[in-house]
């Protein structure tokens, strides 16, 4: 009797016990006014330390334990929404946006998350830093400001600070560097019937800008390099034929900004090799770990991206990691790429201190790669860093000569920019653009990914170097001519037939688009110039085509990527434009991106630019948007409207 009292007992104690559970909850967050995704929402569980954030197509997965009933959708300018979890797991949201949309910024830390990888999207710092005593801490002048803390000190904490829009907080001061730009200005054909330029694939720009954007301030002038913004975006041209490494596209219209005006849309596509079919890499990681990597958008974002990097290497691809800090030294020697467990150790045992000395850590890292190089395969440096070098050769004329000469060694570097504050983006052109590389700028995860992940072959592997284009302008038909965008990468006429002079290189799969506007011939217009008659020499006739219906020549140069001697390839377009509603997809949108970049630099030449029309054009022109990253455009060129009209208002 006893022991089957006992056996009722234990029973009814394990019936009465339930273990914990936890549901995957997943959704998509909407913008109300207009139903675009939002990317960048932080998602908490109420009363707990966990949270994420929505990707670039707005998408979300969190785990909640069992429960727990309601998620929280915190977004700089929109409403916050309390969710209440039901039967589903599927929570969709439709945020809708906030009057204080230009007089808000949200800080949110998750305790229990150390390593939690920042998104641009939003103003995060941790929380014990955060909050002290629940007040905020801050830096400078914060009249008008009143501080909202929403957790005790020492818990998950979200803070809300309603006041001014621009106020400096616990963020690093401003000590970013730019280069400055010159803009392009309208050429008179006769006296100037060729434009000359180096591709560039360089995308840092947009990715950059969109930080500022959604931290809550428009860009400096010269971040906003249009050519980088353009080719951001994926375009759908078509590939090469006959075994050639490039194709091209053409497409003429009107100038959404000024009817009067042609727009002449030029594309490059090169080609797409599979991954496996990829030579092998000699790869080279150099990464900063100086004490300005020593934030959550920095050194751990780095190692995440590094990681996602390590991931696509094959057995026969190779990688060395060397770091610098105050020294720069080397970590892990070449190691096969199927060793992925060592790569990885190496990296999360990096930690960031000390001083920037970047000039001595590219050397070591061309002298590794040197020492490991491939013949017929792909040797490349991998540079992250914030680019804030200040110990040895550190300036960017330092840097220019050093990676001048360090390119003649056939290696190859890409730059991988992280972080904001003392954000040195001039140097990191420079380095990428001298050093035959590309530059990238990670502001969060999902860039990474973009970059290192989708974009695994343009990124690292060169499939036609040094490539130019040359066009000609038949004066017959035009007056006048703006390339937009591509300032630093301008050649002389006589540059294009010197296949000793430098130029940017393509890879695997990347596209490059370049947008000209036209004066047509017997235009009326401001901006076709005029000069006075010389007085002491004739001008030289002008041999113009008038019984041609050619507007321009298109000729481009690129070289194999082990040949030093390039091939050349033409083709014409006709003056036969189409109506703008009438051209393809990538057109529009690419105008829309053109005109979007000529706003924020407040250009001289934006014309008849403005907000509304970019908006419009580009909505119209998402296409087939996969990931997302065009709905993400709308959603930034809305942000900027906004923050625009702020900024006109306090003047």
């Amino acid at each position: 009797m006893k022991k089957l009292l006992l056996i009722i007992l234990v029973f009814a104690g394990l019936t009465g016990f339930k273990h914990s559970t936890i549901r995957h909850i997943s959704g998509t967050v909407y913008s109300k006014d207009d139903g675009l995704p939002l990317p960048g929402v932080s998602v908490i569980v109420d009363g707990t330390s966990t949270g994420t954030q929505t990707n670039t197509s707005g998408k979300y997965t969190i785990n909640v334990l069992d429960g727990k009933k309601t998620l929280s959708f915190v977004y700089v300018g929109f409403q916050t929404a309390k969710v209440q979890i039901g039967k589903s797991d599927t929570v969709n949201v439709y945020l809708q946006p906030s009057t204080n949309s230009l007089n808000e910024v949200v800080i949110t830390g998750y305790q229990t998350q150390r390593r939690k990888d920042i998104s641009g999207s939003v103003s995060v710092i941790s929380a014990d830093k955060a909050v002290t005593s629940n007040k905020l801490l801050l830096q400078g002048k914060a009249a008008g400001v009143s501080v909202i803390s929403q957790a005790a000190p020492g818990s998950a904490a979200q803070v809300t600070i309603r006041g001014i829009s621009s106020f400096p907080t616990s963020v690093p001061a401003n000590d970013e560097s730019y280069k400055g730009l010159n803009e392009n200005g309208f050429n008179d054909v006769k006296s100037n019937p060729l434009s000359t330029f180096s591709v560039d694939v360089d995308a840092a720009s947009y990715s950059n800008i969109r930080r500022f954007i959604n931290n809550g301030q428009l860009p400096p002038a010269d971040a906003v390099r249009i050519e980088e913004m353009i080719n951001y975006f994926h375009y759908n041209i078509p590939g090469p034929i006959n075994n050639e490494p490039v194709a091209i596209l053409t497409e003429l219209s009107t100038t959404p900004w000024n009817s009067k005006h042609r727009l002449l849309r030029i594309g490059l596509k090169a080609k797409t090799i599979e991954t496996k079919n990829l030579p092998a890499s000699n790869l080279v990681f150099l990464i900063d770990v100086s004490g300005s990597m020593n934030e959550p958008n920095k050194l751990p974002l780095v190692k995440s991206s590094m990681k996602m990097l390590t991931d696509q290497l094959r057995a026969h691809d190779k990688v060395a990691i060397v770091v610098y800090a105050g020294n720069a030294g080397l970590v892990l020697p070449s190691t096969a790429g199927d060793k992925k467990t060592t790569i990885n150790d190496a990296i999360d045992n990096l930690s960031a201190g000390g001083s920037t000395a970047g000039g001595a850590g590219i050397k070591l890292a061309y002298k590794i790669a040197k020492e490991n190089f491939m013949a017929k395969g792909n040797n490349r440096i991998v540079m992250a860093t914030d680019g804030d070098f200040n110990v040895g050769s550190s300036s960017d004329e330092d840097m220019e000569h050093l990676i001048t000469k360090e390119r003649e060694s056939k290696v190859a570097i890409s730059i991988m920019g992280f972080g904001m504050g003392n954000y040195k983006d001039s140097k990191m052109e420079t380095l990428a653009d001298k050093g035959n590389g590309n530059y990238a700028y990670i502001d969060n995860i999902t860039e990474a990914h973009k970059a290192l992940v989708s974009e695994f072959g343009g990124t690292l592997f060169t499939i036609a170097k040094d490539v130019k284009l040359q066009i000609e302008f038949n004066p017959a038909k035009v007056q006048a001519y703006r390339l937009l965008g591509y300032e630093d990468r301008m050649l002389n006429k006589e540059d294009f037939n010197n296949d000793k002079k430098d130029a940017g290189d393509m890879g695997s799969g990347h596209t490059v688009t370049a947008l000209y506007e036209i004066v047509p011939a017997g235009i009326k217009d401001d901006y076709a110039g005029s000069v006075d008659p010389l007085k002491y020499q004739k001008p030289a006739t002008v041999a113009t085509n008038k019984g041609s219906d050619e507007m321009v020549t298109i000729k481009f140069r690129y070289k194999e990527p082990a040949s030093t001697v390039s091939k050349m390839s033409q083709v014409a377009v006709n003056d036969n434009p189409k109506e703008l509603k009438s051209t393809s997809a990538d057109f529009r949108f690419a105008a829309a991106v053109a005109e979007f970049g000529m706003l924020l630099r407040d250009s001289e030449f934006k014309q008849g630019s403005t907000y509304a029309q970019a908006i419009n054009l580009a909505r119209a022109a998402k296409g087939n948007d996969e990931e997302g990253y065009r709905s993400e455009f709308v959603r930034l060129t809305e942000s900027a409207k906004l923050l625009a009209k702020s900024e006109l208002a306090a003047k």
